[in-house]
């Protein structure tokens, strides 16, 4: 396994977030991020092909699966838990899970690796794409159940910050993806880099209010790998039945792999940016990053083995 920059800025922006959890107050990084934002989404409409989209809509039951899979077969694994951890010291921990859980399918990743394991192409760009547009709707949708006013939570605010967030930029971008396709091609390394560094201010920003605030105080390494349990278990049983659920609609391994690679995994890109929407500057948005960081680490390794074991068959 190759060491993951993306990763291991992530995990320096918290350690900066720690020691240095007054660097805000110099840096205007809620001006820097909200326009970050914005820059993302419109970069992220410039990708959107509209030949690549059509060349994967026609399998409407694979499509049907990952899209069930990513926002209600998620969500529903942790509500599981709600009724045990309703008010109780470990609800604000179970909230951040379904924060988790209502997020869309990563958009980049999830293409790489089914491509490396041989799976539906066309079929993953259709569903990653497609996964990341309904994410804006339903992500604040089933946080809205969770959170109330008092909490400072109002849907039509939310969807309001992101139609001018995200929506707008998107809908721009995708208008202008003929006239800017070669400008995306040419740079498209240099536009990921971009997306990836306004993601670690988010992060940076988040964790240190929540650090300033003392969110983490009661937060041990014992608890921290509770966590990561838990993250795995859930990562693992969403894989698992979604593999199950394949061999039953008898998916040909192409199908079976875009199934299992896009229904499993959970974009930080939006997690990170619906993050700072939603909970603005509350102190406790770092404490709402923690379990998608740690799921997309997890993942990133993950489907990375499998999917060079997936390989590895085709090749014998």
């Amino acid at each position: 396994m190759k060491i993951n920059p993306f990763v291991i800025s992530l995990l320096l922006a918290i350690l900066v977030a720690y020691l240095f959890p007054q660097l805000g107050d110099f840096v205007p990084l809620k001006l820097i991020t909200d326009i970050g934002i914005g820059l993302i989404f419109f970069f992220y409409g410039l990708k959107l092909s509209v030949s690549e989209l059509k060349l994967g809509m026609s399998n409407y039951k694979l499509h049907a699966l990952i899209q069930l899979t990513t926002f209600l077969l998620f969500p529903a694994l942790v509500f599981i838990a709600y009724p045990f951890l309703k008010d109780t010291a470990a609800e604000d921990y179970w909230l951040a899970f379904f924060f988790l859980a209502a997020l869309p399918s990563t958009v980049s990743s999830s293409v790489v690796m089914v491509s490396l394991a041989k799976g539906n192409i066309p079929a993953a760009i259709f569903n990653a794409s497609l996964s990341g547009i309904i994410g804006v709707i339903i992500t604040p949708f089933w946080l809205g159940f969770f959170l109330d006013a008092s909490e400072g939570f109002s849907f039509t605010d939310v969807f309001l910050k992101l139609l001018y967030q995200i929506i707008i930029p998107l809908v721009l971008g995708f208008a202008l993806h003929r006239t800017l396709e070669a400008f995306v091609n040419r740079y498209k390394s240099k536009l990921s880099l971009f997306d990836k560094s306004i993601i670690v201010l988010i992060v940076y920003d988040s964790f240190s209010k929540s650090f300033l605030a003392n969110i983490f105080n009661d937060l041990d390494f014992l608890d921290l790998g509770l966590i990561l349990l838990c993250v795995l278990a859930l990562f693992f049983a969403v894989y698992g039945m979604t593999g199950w659920i394949s061999n039953l609609f008898n998916f040909n391994r192409e199908d079976k792999i875009t199934a299992r690679f896009c229904g499993s995994k959970k974009s930080l890109v939006h997690g990170s940016v619906m993050a700072n929407i939603i909970f603005g500057n509350s102190a406790g948005a770092g404490l709402f990053l923690l379990p998608i960081m740690l799921f997309h680490i997890s993942q990133l390794i993950l489907i990375s083995v499998f999917a060079e074991r997936y390989a590895k068959e085709v090749e014998d």
